[in-house]
């Protein structure tokens, strides 16, 4: 059974409706906010996250089969922190993982090991310290804490500025020129607090549905 978001998605909507016309028709046409906290482990959840970055969907799932393959004969499973410290270079290089990933899979079981970063204490954490917390393990950036704050924690107040689609996103929804910098995409989601990441997720919708009418034309 999915875990229940930690907010009131109608209360969410509402809000973003009353304060910004833009997000009233884009949740008048997209519909209601469907994302739900995640289910996995939140190591394991880290884990995929650093092994899919900066890789296409389909090089990183072969990847993702390899080296899960190492530690169970069905390769469901990420490695447990102990099993991530006793791979050789060799396996990890076999498996198709990069010496610079394999510096970061280590570094977050060694973190882990010692209670440098414990993801069940994250819950109860700040936005803030749960960023701070996260950053502090090597090929974990900001907008890896946001991802696992939005769609692991379901947290409702992150703003993820360094992501494209977002970005992108207001370009299109509010008709903008150029690409937003951070600042401007800041400024204007100032709003929607203290439901940013609700209205994030309207931004990500607005993308697709431009990629989707473009598509509906060539068909």
């Amino acid at each position: 059974m999915a875990k229940r978001l930690p907010f009131s998605v109608k209360k969410a909507e509402a809000h973003l409706a009353s304060v910004d016309p833009v997000l009233a028709e884009l949740i008048e046409a997209t519909g209601p906010y469907t994302p739900r906290p995640g289910e996995d482990a939140g190591y394991q959840w880290m884990v995929r996250t650093i092994l899919f970055q900066q890789l296409a969907g389909s090089a990183a799932r072969a990847i993702q089969k390899k080296w899960y393959g190492l530690y169970s004969d069905d390769g469901s499973r990420a490695p447990t922190p102990e099993e991530v410290l006793e791979t050789s270079d060799e396996e990890f290089r076999e498996s198709g993982i990069s010496r610079q990933k394999m510096s970061y899979f280590r570094d977050l079981a060694a973190h882990v090991m010692d209670e440098r970063l414990d993801f069940e204490a994250l819950h109860k954490m700040s936005d803030e310290d749960v960023i701070k917390t996260l950053t502090a393990v090597k090929g974990v950036g900001e907008w890896s804490a946001h991802m696992y704050m939005l769609f692991y924690l379901g947290r409702p107040d992150v703003l993820p500025t360094g992501d494209f689609g977002v970005r992108h996103g207001v370009q299109i929804a509010y008709g903008l020129d150029e690409m937003p910098t951070p600042a401007r995409v800041r400024e204007i989601a100032a709003p929607w607090a203290p439901f940013r990441s609700v209205g994030s997720w309207y931004m990500w919708r607005a993308t697709e549905r431009v990629v989707e009418k473009a598509r509906d034309r060539r068909s």
